[in-house]
C-alpha cells in the first residue's frame, strides 16, 4: 500500500533510528528497504502505527559508542537523515518492504536510554531547515561538470548509463541518484550527505568521480 507523502507539522524531537552503512537518504530522494531483523521488524511496525518516521544514519567503524554498555551497538556518525515511510509491503514470509522519503537531515543527539529493541536519539534540524525549501540551483557550467565526471567514471568501470533520462533529469534528481547508487566509500557517503548544499554536493560527487579507483589512474587526458 502506499501511505501519505504529506511533509509533516511538527518534526519528532527524537528519532528512532535505522543504523545503516554506505545509504544515504537526501531530502527529497528515496530510499528503498528490505526489513527481516527482527528489532527492525518492530522499528517498522511502531512507525506505521505512529508517524511514520524513522532516521537513517551510517554506523562509525571506530570512535566513542552510543550505549557503550552494548557489546554490539556501533557508534554512529554526528549528521543523518528523517524518513518518511511513503510505500509499505509485508512479504508472505514476514519481511516488510518500504520505501523512505527524505525529509530533513538532522544532528544526532544524545541517545535515549529505552526499552525498544532499536535505538532512538534526539535531533537537532535546525542548521538543516533550508531542506524544506526548495534546493538552491547549481551553474549550467557545474551540471557540465557533473555529466562530464560521470562519463569518465563509468567508462572506467565499463558501465553505461541512460544519456536521455541523465539529461531530462532536474540538477536535484540527479545528484541525489548518483549520491545513492555510486558505490562510494561510508565516509564518502556521508560526506554527501553533510554538504552544505546542492552546489556543494555536486562539487563534491564530481571530486569523488574523478579520484574514483581506475579513473584516478587513467591518462590525465582523458579526464578533460
Amino acid at each position: 500500500m502506499s501511505a501519505s507523502a504529506q511533509l509533516p507539522l511538527d518534526l519528532p524531537a527524537v528519532v528512532p533510528v535505522f543504523p545503516l552503512g554506505g545509504a544515504v537518504l537526501l531530502p527529497g530522494g528515496a530510499l528503498p528497504l528490505n526489513i527481516f531483523e527482527p528489532r527492525y521488524l518492530t522499528l517498522i511496525g511502531d512507525a506505521m502505527a505512529g508517524d511514520r518516521m524513522i532516521g537513517i544514519v551510517q554506523p562509525r567503524d571506530s570512535g566513542p559508542q552510543f550505549g557503550a554498555d552494548a557489546e554490539d551497538v556501533p557508534a554512529l556518525f554526528g549528521v543523518g537523515a528523517l524518513g518518511r515511510i511513503t510505500e509499505f509491503a509485508e512479504t508472505p514470509d514476514g519481511r516488510y518492504l518500504i520505501v523512505l522519503s527524505g525529509v530533513i537531515r538532522f544532528h544526532v543527539g544524545r541517545e535515549r536510554k529505552v526499552d525498544t529493541p532499536y535505538r532512538q536519539v534526539e535531533a537537532d534540524y535546525e542548521p538543516y531547515l533550508a531542506d524544506l525549501g526548495d534546493p538552491v540551483a547549481i551553474e549550467a557550467d557545474a551540471r557540465a561538470g557533473v555529466e562530464a565526471a560521470l562519463k569518465v567514471y563509468l567508462d572506467a568501470n565499463g558501465l553505461s548509463a541512460d544519456w536521455e533520462a541523465v539529461a531530462q533529469a532536474d540538477d536535484d534528481a540527479l545528484v541525489r541518484t548518483l549520491a545513492a547508487v555510486c558505490p562510494f566509500e561510508p565516509v564518502e557517503k556521508q560526506a554527501l550527505l553533510e554538504a552544505a548544499d546542492l552546489p556543494a554536493r555536486a562539487d563534491m560527487l564530481v571530486a569523488l568521480m574523478r579520484f574514483a579507483p581506475g579513473v584516478a589512474e587513467m591518462p590525465s587526458t582523458m579526464l578533460q
